[in-house]
């Protein structure tokens, strides 16, 4: 059992100019000289006030292609690093994090044994990835003692055993979340797992890209092997992939894993063993430490009776084949360079088009940040998170949420029940901005200076422990699922909550110093994507207290959802990658998130303008281009082709240049800003337009 939970995809959310076009409308009642307004905003970090204006190609307007007319020159003129699948705001500002993490690394390891107990020990994980010498010298060593438990397997019930270990791999995952019938409690839910490549597409797509890619994973899973000193590695591959190509057949296509309709059955240990009694659960989830739990979510119900009936089909010897080479890869990078560079080349170099590894301390700062984030965090906060941000985050929230409900009132498609159930789940909307507001205590948690291997392990026991030991309690609505130094933010619909961490509250999605249009249409849409989520294709089921509950009426939602087919046909055009398309149906709820979050914002952002005046006219831009011009260099960026390809099949967030150009088009107010007209290429009649929220 790895260490990842089993979420259902459902309930998990998260998540990345110089001169005026003469045809863009002026409002002449807000028409000031720039250099009055830019003498306010002078110390905006991007730009003068917010915006990189020399991103722009001024060759194309707005109506034929918004995207590129805010980040043409950009994306003509910046290269993808050669450490990285994909580039733009995102990943700047990750890579800002970043150093901003390392330098606190640097720091604890400066001061060695001067530092407190928790700084040691984010120290010692860190140095031990960093002493590549010593990886090197004891070769696979630290590997024996896991791929002995494997040898000893005998038997089916040995294999149970080792499913239900942490740091093993097992062809169903089971973990813990809030019990959507319940979500004060609880509960744990068992799904699909156990494959090695991306997702089912890679087994089972056809065509040249996909034969090579298998061609490449096996060819990695040989070399890994005899790496290891595993005799007979291509028969015992050929057996791997066989297994694995079973398991992906009989798994679910991500669009269906977001249905939470289909993916909530919640089982007794009767029904789970009819569903599929080769697991035989009560030896399962005793091994795994669920012996005392009498309900479980069967999520991919019919992959996991599959997944039965391989274990009973499948020789013993090829599951323990299995066992052995996933975690030969899954550690793979803990090891020897060999082996971390056989990783790199394939799941980096073949699948995702990345020339060159990262820079190693780059890779260690993701590993603390992974194994012990919360004791970076409390560091980070309180060197770069300033208490304005705070204040004018909060001034944000507000201003966004009383512009939905603002929008849920006037909706002229909702009826009154329905509004009202709307507005009392907004009115319980929970936002959490910043960082927690109390930190994981690491102190249990076993680090060594020497064993990076056993620390990664030992790390994800910790986390799964940590996890085991609230079962039985209440849910803490004060626990986090990301750092605060981590550069993205969520909506959780089982405690109806928005999070946004520390990291993202920076340029270019947050400049307490920047124009205020820009904040509105940077981190202002972002608020408003989290908060729409919680009205989304999915998130819409559960109320304001987080319980899966159908508050809607009949004629409200099948209104909802002939709004949410026309966009999933939009999406479903979009083709970034030749043969590949935007899949509008798994996509769904982050296109609804970015149409709705612009809308709410731009609502917010006219909020914000009746209390504190027309906004002037900067470099020949009103506030309302402003705001568009944000959100489009929020969205800047571009991929690698495989990369992209991954996207398509497995992420449920569209490309970049679609969460723009799929979205500005359906909002009456970007026409009026830049005079968009009929003849243009993005132009929707506005009967056409997609309106949700």
């Amino acid at each position: 059992m790895r260490t990842s939970h089993v979420f259902l995809s459902a309930a998990a959310s998260l998540l990345a100019l110089s001169v005026s076009a003469p045809s863009l409308a002026k409002d002449a009642a807000a028409e000031v000289t720039a250099d009055e307004n830019v003498a306010n905003t002078e110390k905006a970090e991007i730009g003068a006030w917010g915006i990189d204006l020399s991103a722009r190609d001024m060759s194309v307007t707005p109506g034929a292609d918004f995207f590129r007319h805010v980040n043409g020159h950009w994306l003509d003129t910046v290269e993808i690093p050669e450490d990285r699948s994909r580039y733009g705001s995102f990943d700047i500002l990750r890579e800002r994090s970043d150093d901003q993490v390392h330098a606190i690394l640097d720091d604890l390891a400066a001061r060695g044994d001067g530092a407190d107990a928790l700084d040691q020990k984010v120290g010692a994980f860190y140095a031990a990835w960093m002493n590549e010498a010593a990886i090197e010298k004891l070769g696979t060593k630290p590997l024996e003692p896991y791929l002995a438990k494997i040898k000893a397997v005998s038997d089916r019930a040995g294999l149970l055993k080792l499913f239900g270990t942490v740091g093993y791999a097992s062809p169903v995952g089971v973990g813990t979340l809030p019990d959507p019938a319940n979500p004060t409690r609880y509960i744990v839910a068992a799904g699909q797992d156990g494959l090695g490549m991306p997702s089912r597409d890679y087994y089972l797509k056809e065509g040249a890209e996909y034969d090579k890619f298998r061609a490449a994973y096996r060819d990695y899973l040989i070399k890994i092997q005899k790496l290891a000193g595993i005799s007979d590695a291509a028969a015992k591959t050929d057996r791997i992939i066989a297994l694995e190509t079973a398991l992906a057949k009989s798994q679910w296509e991500p669009e269906r894993q977001r249905d939470i309709k289909q993916i909530y059955n919640p089982m007794n240990r009767e029904q789970l063993m009819e569903l599929a009694p080769e697991f035989d659960w009560t030896s399962w989830l005793e091994a795994s430490g669920f012996g005392k739990v009498d309900t479980i979510i069967a999520a991919e119900t019919t992959a996991i009776t599959a997944s039965g009936k391989l274990l009973e089909t499948v020789p013993v010897s090829t599951w323990k084949d299995y066992l052995t080479a996933h975690f030969i890869s899954d550690n793979a990078a803990y090891l020897p360079k060999a082996f971390d560079e056989a990783k790199f080349d394939f799941f980096s170099k073949t699948l995702r088009d990345i020339p060159v590894q990262k820079d190693r301390w780059k890779r260690g700062v993701d590993l603390v940040n992974s194994n012990m984030g919360e004791a970076i965090g409390q560091k980070y906060v309180d060197r770069h998170y300033p208490a304005e941000s705070q204040r004018q985050m909060t001034e944000l929230v507000n201003n966004l949420t009383a512009a939905l409900g603002e929008r849920i009132r006037k909706s002229d498609w909702m009826d009154a029940a329905t509004r009202g159930e709307a507005q009392k789940k907004l009115d319980a909307f929970e936002p959490r901005i910043g960082y927690p507001s109390k930190w994981i205590d690491y102190s249990p948690l076993v680090v060594k200076p020497d064993d990076v291997l056993g620390n990664v392990q030992r790390a994800a026991k910790f986390a799964f422990d940590v996890d085991l030991a609230r079962l039985p309690h209440p849910v803490d609505r004060e626990l986090w699922e990301m750092n605060p130094q981590t550069v993205n933010a969520y909506y959780n619909p089982l405690l109806n909550q928005i999070t946004f961490p520390a990291a993202i509250l920076q340029p270019p999605f947050f400049d307490p110093n920047a124009d205020p249009a820009v904040n509105y249409g940077a981190i202002g849409g972002v608020i408003g994507h989290e908060i729409g989520h919680g009205f989304d294709d999915q998130g819409r089921q559960f109320d304001g207290s987080g319980k899966l509950r159908d508050w809607w009426t009949k004629e409200s939602a099948e209104k909802f959802e002939a709004r949410t087919k026309l966009l999933k046909e939009a999406y479903d055009k979009f083709e970034p990658v030749p043969g590949v398309h935007v899949n509008g149906q798994l996509t769904m709820g982050e296109n609804i998130g970015d149409l709705g979050g612009l809308e709410m914002a731009y609502s917010a952002y006219r909020r914000y303008v009746a209390s504190h005046g027309e906004q002037p006219v900067i470099d020949g831009l009103t506030g309302d281009q402003r705001f568009f011009l944000s959100w489009a260099q929020v969205w800047r960026g571009k991929s690698r082709e495989n990369a992209l390809r991954e996207q398509l099949l497995t992420d449920p967030h569209s490309p970049t240049q679609y969460r723009v150009g799929g979205v500005v088009p359906n909002i009456d107010a970007w026409y009026k800003a830049f005079d968009i007209t009929p003849d243009s290429a993005m132009y929707i009649p506005p009967e056409k337009r997609v309106k949700i929220w």
